[in-house]
């Protein structure tokens, strides 16, 4: 209403209504009002007892941090209950908006989890079949070599301490007693007993045999590149989980406390319990007690970069699927190898072994156990049976990583600059007035005054809310190993740095409406100009966010996030102390007018 009769006088006219409405603010601070509407809040925000608030006004208060002229419905018990009170619902707020990024993070860590264990267990049974179809001489003593291949794949790309090409390597040294004795001289365990020494013997000189060619190498080599991407893309995923659970429990200095309570509960204190924080005044407050946690934008950043380059090498082109896929063909090249090698091999053993080992008299020469219709013998992998459909990868699975990746770098995109934009957005939506009458810490005023400072420790000397006195050693600790992380990826991937991942946006800033498409293949990309730390935080003269906002997840992370601001607003129902004020103002504009 005051907005609408604003429009229709002059700039003078505005003025007077202002005078009105600060004249009629100070008759009611003085003795006009109870603290039924202070009480009213105290309860329902669950601040404390209502009996702490008093029932009417009382002068010369021994406040602490509302400290103003005048009576006020505050009292030290009161401050006291004000401060555990702003502090949980501050908590609350930044864990709002902490789960939103929480959840993306651990539901496509979930997904990724679950796409390479079937992945790894359907290369197992692939090669299984393998084994039980061509190869069934071996097949029941070498299954359990098989299984204990891909658990150890399993545990090395879940983080365990498990090295893939060793353990690739260590499955061809326990199958090489087999396909000696097998395939190449399948009459040898016929005509003479194998000890436990033999087999360790051909187990031990398995690499320097070479029986299997460069086989065995090019799997290990073609495996533990895909499934390294994988296993640190897995582990960058927990390390951003544990960022986000030490943020969301951060202390609060006192400096910031004070602070948070003159913009949230000092108002009440003169009976304004409606009146909201002017929004250049809430991002003062709120970069004044997160300045710790914006100093964690930089590494954030990079390694959101990381992050989305580790899942194009996991899930880009198919190459983990079709690198699994290959096990089968791998193994399969490697026992034709061994067998179409098979004189060279008995004759190293013979020498290495000390074991003498002529063709069994009635035992037909050794031959491979597949056909060849050229005379230069080229293995290749046979088609997995037609009467045996499990054997081949649903195609509706073929590009599930992809999808995944897709999916999670369309989300990621809007987390870029989650702690740089954090502030922003506890100061949105109802939490805040971008108009006039605004709280301002001290009085209601048209606009708030101050100077408005940017992100981070270096900002704050000049914040004239809250004084940053010292970083946050847990964040300063989160910081150091987030950095710590990030180095450690780029040493092990140093083809990551070729390329970036996204162009570089001001701390998310994007025009309002833009759209994101994202290709089959390459997945989202965004736009924008960077900027640095200072540039990208700051706000309009008015102290206007314009951050984007980050969206809150559904249960289901395949399902866009909505865009819901988190904060108490209060409800409508209570009584409304400005009522009278405006009252008065628009009678006395009515009797000028007329």
């Amino acid at each position: 209403m005051s907005r609408g009769l604003c429009q229709r006088v002059n700039s003078c006219g505005s003025a007077w209504i202002l005078s009105a409405l600060v004249f009629a603010v100070n008759v009611i601070d003085v003795d006009a009002y109870s603290c039924h509407e202070v009480r009213t809040a105290f309860q329902l925000r669950q601040v404390g007892p209502p009996q702490r608030v008093p029932e009417t006004p009382g002068r010369d208060v021994d406040l602490m941090v509302c400290k103003h002229q005048g009576p006020s419905c505050c009292t030290r018990k009161m401050e006291e209950s004000y401060q555990l009170a702003v502090k949980r619902e501050t908590l609350h707020n930044i864990q709002s908006y902490s789960y939103e990024l929480e959840h993306l993070i651990s539901g496509h860590s979930d997904a990724f989890q679950d796409m390479f264990q079937y992945l790894l267990s359907f290369s197992q049974g692939h090669l299984s079949s393998l084994l039980e179809g061509t190869y069934s001489s071996l097949s029941r003593q070498a299954l359990p070599y098989v299984n204990q291949l891909f658990s150890s794949l399993s545990l090395y790309i879940r983080g365990a301490n498990v090295s893939a090409e060793a353990s690739i390597h260590q499955f061809y040294n326990s199958l090489f007693p087999l396909v000696y004795t097998r395939l190449i001289n399948p009459g040898l365990e016929g005509g003479m007993t194998m000890g436990r020494e033999m087999d360790d013997c051909l187990r031990m000189i398995r690499q320097d045999v070479n029986p299997f060619g460069p086989h065995p190498g090019v799997m290990a080599e073609e495996l533990a590149a895909a499934l390294g991407a994988g296993r640190r893309l897995g582990l960058a995923l927990e390390e951003g989980l544990e960022v986000m659970n030490a943020t969301e429990h951060v202390s609060m200095s006192k400096e910031c406390v004070k602070g948070l309570v003159k913009m949230v509960y000092c108002s009440h204190c003169r009976g304004l319990t409606l009146i909201k924080p002017c929004v250049g005044y809430c991002l003062n407050v709120m970069r004044g007690c997160l300045a710790s946690m914006s100093e964690l934008d930089q590494p954030w950043r990079r390694y959101t970069s990381l992050l989305e380059q580790l899942t194009h090498a996991t899930a880009g082109h198919h190459s983990l699927e079709l690198a699994l896929l290959g096990v089968r063909g791998y193994v399969n090249e490697a026992l034709l190898y061994a067998q179409l090698h098979g004189p060279l091999i008995t004759a190293t053993v013979d020498k290495v072994c000390g074991l003498s080992t002529g063709e069994p008299t009635n035992m037909p020469p050794t031959t491979p156990e597949v056909t060849t219709s050229t005379s230069t013998v080229t293995p290749s992998l046979p088609p997995p049976p037609s009467a045996a459909p499990s054997q081949r990868l649903p195609e509706q699975w073929l590009g599930q990583l992809a999808h995944l990746r897709r999916e999670f770098l369309m989300y990621l995109q809007r987390y870029k600059s989650f702690f740089a934009a954090l502030p922003e957005m506890l100061c949105e939506g109802e939490n805040v007035v971008d108009d006039s009458t605004c709280w301002s810490g001290d009085e209601v005023v048209e606009s708030y005054a101050g100077r408005v400072v940017g992100n981070g420790l270096h900002a704050q000397r000049q914040n004239p809310e809250v004084k940053v006195r010292s970083p946050n050693p847990t964040l300063a600790e989160v910081k150091e190993r987030l950095e710590l992380f990030n180095q450690e990826t780029q040493d092990m991937f140093p083809q990551l740095g070729q390329v970036e991942a996204w162009d570089e946006l001001g701390s998310g800033e994007t025009e309002e409406g833009s759209t994101t498409d994202c290709d089959d293949e390459d997945g989202c990309q965004a736009s924008g100009d960077g900027q640095d730390q200072t540039s990208h935080t700051d706000t309009s003269s008015e102290g206007k966010s314009i951050e984007r906002q980050p969206g809150r997840p559904h249960e289901n992370p395949s399902e866009p996030p909505s865009v819901k601001v988190i904060g108490g607003s209060q409800s409508d129902s209570w009584a409304r102390p400005w009522s009278l004020a405006l009252l008065f103002a628009a009678l006395c504009l009515q009797w000028t007018l007329n």
